[in-house]
């Protein structure tokens, strides 16, 4: 899939997740009761949209490779190699789980510089793949993104917590539905990785066919509204 259809799909994840489940599953391991705030759950829109392109950092030339220019391209092609190539190791449970335990670990050990430093990447990448940025790999596009991502965590400075509960569920699950997004291509995903066997379920033959960005991300675009709409009039 595409990076804006993996972006939407977060986004919309997200969003179901805030409207149909339990504050304390969105906190775990912590337990927390009461409701998600407004605000953190337009932060975490944005958020798990960025965090849906985290898988394809095995891929040297997709939507990640490109977002903080010549940085964000290198450190691809390592993490392609490292892991096996594209749809490998960062496209399992495994990867899942990592990055939701490192993103719990480094607000806990790290406070809020890593957390910060989370949410600029995080944003940079919804910027980039939901193309609020210029296309294309140059200086004029990568600035672009790093400029708005930069005012974006300015801005979330003043309202986000030093150790949010609910960011280390968005990370995953932001990942998570990289995975299922990829599942439903021809070649699938190894989600069991190390072990060979490839996961799919191929809705969609081609990737950025028709079925993908004339369907799939409307419909995505679409729920993802609603459902913050939902959430923000039925949640005080």
């Amino acid at each position: 899939m595409l990076g804006h259809s993996h972006a939407t799909s977060g986004a919309l994840a997200w969003s179901a997740a805030a409207a149909a489940l339990p504050f304390t599953v969105l906190t775990f391991p912590a337990v927390q009761s009461g409701a998600i705030g407004s605000v953190d759950l337009v932060m975490g829109t944005f958020l798990t949209a960025g965090a849906a392109l985290l898988p394809d950092a095995d891929h040297p030339n997709g939507t990640i490779s490109h977002v903080l220019g010549p940085v964000s391209h290198i450190a691809c092609k390592i993490i392609s190699k490292v892991s096996g190539g594209h749809r490998h190791a960062t496209h399992s449970f495994a990867f899942v789980a990592a990055v939701t335990y490192g993103t719990w670990a480094g607000e806990h050990l790290l406070g809020r510089w890593f957390t910060l430093g989370l949410v600029f990447f995080l944003l940079a990448l919804a910027i980039r793949a939901l193309n609020f940025a210029p296309n294309g790999e140059g200086v004029k596009a990568w600035g672009t993104v790093v400029l708005l991502a930069v005012c974006g965590t300015f801005a979330i400075d003043h309202w986000i917590s030093d150790k949010p509960l609910w960011l280390p569920f968005s990370v995953g699950l932001g990942a998570l539905a990289h995975l299922i997004g990829d599942c439903l291509t021809d070649r699938g995903c190894r989600l069991l990785w190390p072990l060979q066997i490839r996961t799919r379920v191929p809705i969609i033959d081609r990737t950025g066919n028709k079925i993908e960005t004339m369907v799939l991300v409307p419909i995505f675009a679409l729920g993802t509204l609603a459902l913050l709409w939902y959430t923000l009039t039925h949640h005080p």
